[in-house]
């Protein structure tokens, strides 16, 4: 009976992986070493093309290139989500 109830449950990852090409939500945290930074769990993404006024806020990005194995990569700014702090 506790599978009906677990199907479909999936846990979330402190180092998820995207795909070349994929569309993401994520929080520009800052910057380092002059490039804007994403972190979304202990995964790490350079984001290139973000305006200053999108630091602290939700943006959509384009994943370039990604590391699985050091949970890293490079993602294009698209857009600005929404206003606020995380």
């Amino acid at each position: 009976m506790i599978e009906k109830y677990l199907k479909g449950w999936t846990f979330r990852t402190n180092e998820p992986k995207f795909d070349t090409g994929e569309e993401i939500d994520a929080f520009i945290t800052g910057y380092e070493n002059g490039n804007a930074v994403a972190r979304i769990g202990d995964t790490i993404l350079h984001v290139d093309g973000v305006p200053a006024e999108a630091v602290d806020t939700r943006v959509l990005l384009r994943v370039e290139e990604f590391d699985t194995n050091d949970h890293t990569g490079r993602a294009t700014f698209i857009e600005s989500i929404d206003e606020g702090t995380f």
